[in-house]
């Protein structure tokens, strides 16, 4: 009886294999699936010599045919992941690339979960852990748990046998492996913050990895020569910084926990002993990171401190918080508002990711830390300083703030701001006589030798550039129609006609261009300056008090007055739009547009919410409109609670 006739082989039947010398090429050999493993032998008759073989496991892992290597190769290929073996098949039909790929994964799927060495001794331990001398013993006659100077082979947990993730990575285990390379290079790093960092972004990347760095650094910390050490005392920084990273699974976490027991009764009062205390505090307030601990951050958890976090708020001012790895907004909110004395206050506050000519608002769960490692990341992409600011969010009581409190000055700034990027409404003569009112206010009277902002921070660029672009639009439809007469240009003859521009004249065109609408630019900014200016003249004697009561008085006017802006964009109307979001209600308005398009009292919206990370949702009556914004909006973030309804009379 022949290979083909075995009635216990599952599939057989001829592939091609690849196979690597020199040169990669590909050979036809009969394969045969049992069981337990996936065979190839050099034919189908009895007694044909085995060539090779895959003991199959529930680690084995088995890739699907794909259609780019079809392209590639004109073949149907598989790949089958061993322990020490890889196989990469091919074959000229598709559905037999299939059926062996399904028969090969359904062997594996039986196959019963492999534990290694480690993970048996740690359930050893967790039976035995209020048994001493057992416990003892393990450790005594396990090297594995304890500490080695020597490399890893294999890592301490299972990983699928397979090819990298497709992240700049290779296999999980050869990754596992050159973490253990990492962390002894800890011992004598001259700076060890980069090396912890790597292996933080490589746990953030891989996520199978974090329950294997956890083993290994219990390990590290274990039965150590010289536990007093600097050297030393790096496994026991890096575990700090995991802790505050990361979570370990379950099994990984209750070892953990008794690894950390177990190190301060043998070394109470020592820095491993408060170390050990630090890591167990931290494990019980970590969330998963979404970014690594920052430079600065790493340094604070190596030395066990918390970090100095600037926040800014309206006005130029600034405050200085400690706070931790675990340390959220909603946290720097309470505190900012008691340092200001705004307990009381019946407005919205929020943090705000801010530069120039952005801002965003922060997520009230959302880790400090992790926005300071992110303003850190955008500042290093683009040259603009990008800060963490406290601001008004919402005014649900605009009218009695106080005219000498702090919320007042808030609401100031932040108009201000408001008019600069042109989110408020108003025709010119407004806009100057606001520019003017803010020069009193930040300078004092009219003095030649006043210093003065530039115009692009009292009075909105966009306005400016309209009036260019339409005085430009102007001449062009002038010219259309032609000059008269006596202004027609003599043209040399043949220097347009049948003369094509040449790529450098066109470049040169452009470049000309560029500087004549900068020159009109320019212009038109220096008259609308002098504009301003002879306002402000006129404003002497008006206190800082006075001039910004009257710039509110002015921004009052708009009925969208102390909304949140939100710039958006619904399928009912093409244009861009602000969704304003009011102490009342939400108000849809065309940007640029004083009149409201649509508003929606509270007592009209049914439900309101983010139907994902830019999208919000309102059901007004049997109306569903959604918005499509840029900023991620949380709910109860970006919608003010409805106030409270009358009751109805009896």
């Amino acid at each position: 009886m022949g290979l083909e006739d075995d009635p216990e082989l599952l599939v057989k039947g001829w592939l091609l294999r690849e196979v690597r010398g020199s040169w990669i090429k590909q050979r036809r050999y009969w394969f045969v699936l049992s069981q337990d493993s996936l065979d190839y032998y050099s034919g189908p008759e009895k007694g044909a010599r085995r060539l090779g073989t895959v003991v199959l496991t529930n680690l084995c892992s088995v890739i699907w045919p794909d259609k780019q290597s079809y392209k590639e190769t004109g073949y149907w290929s598989l790949t089958v992941y061993g322990r020490k073996h890889c196989y990469r098949l091919y074959t000229r039909h598709f559905n037999e690339a299939v059926h062996w790929a399904c028969a090969v994964q359904k062997v594996i799927d039986t196959k019963a979960p492999v534990e290694t060495p480690t993970q048996l001794l740690l359930r050893d331990i967790e039976e035995n852990k209020f048994n001493p001398e057992v416990v003892e013993h393990i450790y005594q006659h396990n090297p594995i748990l304890k500490y080695t100077q020597g490399p890893l082979y294999a890592p301490l947990l299972p990983f699928p046998y397979g090819s990298a993730d497709g992240k700049g990575y290779g296999p999980v285990r050869e990754e596992a492996v050159k973490l253990f390379h990492c962390l002894q290079q800890l011992e004598s790093a001259r700076e060890p913050v980069p090396i912890i960092q790597g292996v933080l972004q490589t746990c953030l990347d891989l996520r199978p990895l974090r329950d294997e760095l956890y083993c290994q650094l219990a390990k590290q910390t274990c039965c150590t020569p010289q536990p007093h050490t600097a050297a030393h005392l790096r496994y026991w920084q890096l575990l700090t910084c995991m802790s505050c990273t990361f979570l370990p699974g379950p099994a990984v976490l209750k070892y953990l926990r008794f690894h950390l027991k177990r190190i301060q009764s043998q070394t109470p009062e020592s820095e491993m002993d408060n170390y050990a205390t630090f890591v167990g505090e931290a494990l019980d307030k970590t969330k998963c990171r979404e970014c690594v601990p920052s430079w600065e951050e790493i340094q604070m958890l190596m030395s066990r401190q918390e970090m100095l976090c600037t926040v800014y708020y309206p006005g130029s001012g600034s405050c200085q918080l400690y706070i931790n790895s675990h340390t959220t907004a909603n946290e720097v909110l309470r505190r900012m508002q008691e340092k200001l004395g705004l307990q009381e206050s019946k407005n919205t506050f929020a943090l705000f990711e801010q530069n120039a000519l952005w801002e965003q608002p922060v997520a009230g769960g959302t880790l400090i830390a992790d926005i300071l490692t992110s303003l850190s990341s955008k500042e290093s992409e683009a040259p603009c300083q990008w800060k963490l600011c406290f601001k008004l969010y919402c005014l649900l009581d605009a009218d009695g703030i106080s005219l000498e409190s702090i919320e007042y000055l808030f609401l100031f700034e932040q108009c201000h701001e408001m008019v600069v990027r042109g989110q408020l409404p108003a025709g010119e003569e407004d806009l100057q006589a606001l520019a003017a009112l803010r020069l009193q206010c930040i300078v004092g009277d009219f003095s030649t030798h006043a210093p003065c902002p530039p115009l692009d921070q009292l009075f909105p660029s966009h306005v400016v550039e309209a009036r260019v672009l339409l005085s430009l639009s102007a001449a062009a439809t002038a010219a259309s129609r032609g000059p008269p007469p006596h202004c027609q240009l003599a043209v040399a003859p043949g220097l347009l006609a049948g003369a094509p521009w040449s790529q450098t004249s066109a470049h040169k065109q452009k470049v000309e261009q560029d500087l004549r609408l900068r020159s009109w630019l320019k212009e038109e900014a220096a008259a609308v300056m002098s504009a301003v200016v002879e306002r402000w003249k006129g404003l002497a004697g008006y206190s800082r008090a006075d001039g910004m009561a009257a710039y509110l008085a002015i921004a009052r006017q708009w009925s969208g007055f102390g909304c949140t802006l939100y710039e958006s964009s619904t399928g009912s109307f093409s244009q861009k739009l602000w969704l304003g979001v009011a102490a009342t209600s939400v108000s849809l308005y065309r940007q640029g547009e004083a009149e409201a398009l649509e508003s929606f009292p509270y007592g009209q919206i049914c439900s309101y919410g983010v139907k994902d990370s830019n999208t919000f949702k309102i059901t007004a009556g049997d109306r569903d409109l959604l918005f499509e914004t840029t900023k991620v909006a949380d709910c109860s973030w970006l919608t003010p609670p409805p106030p409270p309804r009358p009751l109805p009379n009896a």
